[in-house]
């Protein structure tokens, strides 16, 4: 029935991509019923946008632990752990032969998506029998719209359809819809698929991630055989730390090499960089855009340009939970317990402490946000976290809060690190790694436990 929740409802999860299809595994293999929608054509089909990239992880980081059980059990074999993939083979040699498992491919539907979440007949307001409602969600398809009901909601939806825009307020600078032909959002494949919107003219690339980088060094490198090929980067930050990155001191090292590249890129004069840019409005002129930007000398203008690659990051799309009760981040959108661990602002390095399915809960009981997604608005989200988040909610799920509780998280270190001092002695080493703090260890486990199994806990939330 609609109306009452039982263990027949199956846990729904919401993305087919590397975390979503891991979700899966783990909740198939302690036997819980299962629906994964994705709005693609197949899995990773947001991977897919950005296949020509090289990942700077190597396999071995690459690929889920039980994912690889099932898939070895077939005959699968496993990539070289320590050769990089292109997000194109993750896919091709990973995702797709996890989704056609038997198991798997039964329980995803391709071509659907969930425009909205609620419980059926309960909106955010009612509280009374709130947690004995099943999930209600509405479920896009070329067929038509349906309702489907579901015991627990895992969203492993991501970010990467939801960019930010150019404008440095949040909001599009002006002109910048108007413009947007002429505007590429992530990482644009130059040196193939796009290779005569770009071929002998001046792109000006924006952002200050690792997807930037990736767009700068095909342009450089399309520079090399199409003349008349140029690039302009523009930040908004002056500190590029980041981006650029720890070098040989990054456990990661084709991580390491990116950076190190960028910054021969810049220090070479292959690129032209403009940091400290606040971007505030493109024009068209004379066939061109410029743009325009508050900087620490005022107003100023870069350009003229032919087009723009606009690799900012990406946000969350909070628009199908409205109707449930979540707690998140006031600054980040992220998961709320993690705010404070992975601000940009005041934490640099690209991983968090250990953390699991109490972390990554909400004041909705039986549902929670993994992946990508999990993180908000802030960057450098490596898939292992993905991994070992929806481990530890698929065993919450199952009652084994035991090995639900026993998150063990180990990651490679950027060799960039800062950490505001109110988190430093919480943190082993005072930096990156190391349990979670004393503060998210302490949220209300009766109320986390309550939750798993679709009870409405005791409503206690964590302190930012």
């Amino acid at each position: 029935m609609r109306d009452t929740l039982n263990e027949n409802h199956p846990v729904a999860i919401i993305g087919g991509g590397p975390v979503g299809l891991a979700a899966a595994a783990h909740l198939i293999k302690r036997g819980i019923p299962v629906k994964l929608y994705e709005a693609g054509d197949g899995a990773g089909a947001s991977l897919r946008d950005w296949g020509h990239v090289r990942v700077f992880t190597p396999w071995r980081y690459c690929v889920d632990s039980t994912a690889r059980q099932l898939l070895e059990a077939t005959g699968w074999q496993m990539p070289d752990p320590e050769k990089f993939p292109t997000a194109d083979e993750l896919v091709a040699q990973y995702l797709a032969s996890l989704a056609a498992l038997p198991a798997l491919a039964s329980a995803i539907e391709t071509g659907a998506r969930v425009a909205a979440v609620s419980r059926w007949g309960a909106d955010k307001v009612v509280t009374k029998g709130r947690a004995e409602k099943p999930f209600m969600l509405v479920v896009e398809t070329a067929k038509g719209t349906r309702r489907d009901s579901a015991r627990a909601v895992i969203d492993a939806s991501g970010t990467w359809r939801t960019p930010n825009p150019l404008g440095a307020s949040g909001l599009p600078a002006e002109g910048e819809l108007a413009l947007g032909e002429r505007i590429a959002y992530g990482i644009p494949d130059v040196l193939v698929r796009d290779r005569a919107l770009y071929a002998g003219r001046t792109t000006l690339v924006a952002g200050a991630g690792h997807s930037a980088a990736n767009a700068l060094l095909d342009l450089v490198a399309l520079g090399k055989t199409e003349p008349d090929t140029h690039v302009i980067w523009l930040t908004r930050s002056t500190n590029l730390d980041r981006v650029f990155g720890g070098g040989g001191a990054d456990a990661l090292p084709a991580r390491g090499e990116l950076g190190s590249e960028i910054r021969d890129l810049v220090e070479g004069g292959k690129a032209k960089l403009v940091s400290g840019f606040a971007v505030t409005e493109i024009v068209k002129q004379d066939g061109r855009l410029m743009i325009s930007g508050q900087t620490a000398q005022g107003m100023q203008t870069v350009g003229p340009v032919d087009r723009i690659i606009a690799a900012t990051g990406q946000r969350p799309d909070l628009s199908l939970t409205r109707e449930l009760r979540l707690d998140l981040d006031p600054l980040l959108e992220s998961v709320k317990a993690l705010g404070p661990l992975i601000d940009p602002n005041e934490h640099s390095c690209g991983d968090v402490p250990p953390h699991g399915h109490r972390e990554l809960s909400h004041p909705e009981p039986g549902f929670y946000t993994v992946g990508i997604k999990s993180y908000g608005r802030a960057p450098t989200f490596l898939l292992l976290t993905g991994y070992e988040q929806v481990r530890s909610i698929a065993a919450a799920l199952a009652g084994d809060m035991v090995a639900a509780d026993n998150v063990q998280l180990e990651l490679p270190q950027t060799g960039v690190c800062t950490v505001p001092p109110s988190l430093a002695s919480s943190i082993s080493g005072g930096c990156c790694g190391g349990p979670a703090p004393a503060e998210i260890e302490a949220c209300c486990v009766a109320d986390a436990d309550a939750k798993a199994v679709g009870k409405s806990g005791c409503g206690c939330s964590v302190a930012a």
